[in-house]
């Protein structure tokens, strides 16, 4: 055997087809529904006129009972496969329009838990639990009260 027919054997052995039409990737990816709290609390805590996140009823009672605090708070995710609804619980900046501050998060939420996740949000509900004065505003009412 020639050192030509020896090549062209092993460049048929070796010779690779690239064809990616047939190619399927299998994929399971399950995201825990702390990181979507997580996503949804800090693009909702960025909102200007939100001044914090509160603890729903059942979430503050289960801090007081010692269970863990969570990076996601004042957040509920309701997961059902591929869709989710978000719960939020927030606390607003006195003087702020409320209805301005829901929409702005709403949105807020829903393209941060799309972009990241993948997963359609289907419903963002935002619960007002307060209104947060700002100390210096106090401040200057004690003042002219005296």
């Amino acid at each position: 055997m020639s050192k030509k027919e020896i090549e062209e054997k092993v460049e048929e052995k070796v010779e690779v087809k690239e064809d990616t039409s047939n190619v399927e990737i299998a994929t399971n990816l399950n995201i825990s529904e702390d990181v979507i709290g997580i996503i949804a609390g800090l693009a909702a805590s960025e909102v200007e006129g939100i001044a914090g996140m509160t603890l729903g009823f059942v979430d503050g009672i289960n801090q007081i009972l010692g269970g863990s605090k969570k990076y996601s708070k004042g957040v509920k995710i309701t997961l059902d496969e591929k869709k989710v609804t978000i719960d939020l619980y927030v606390n607003v900046t006195y003087g702020v329009r409320i209805p301005d501050i829901a929409w702005a998060a709403q949105n807020a939420v829903k393209t941060a838990v799309e972009n990241m996740t993948g997963l359609e949000v289907v419903a963002v509900n935002i619960n007002v639990q307060g209104i947060t004065f700002d100390k210096k505003e106090t401040a200057k009412v004690e003042v002219s009260e005296e």
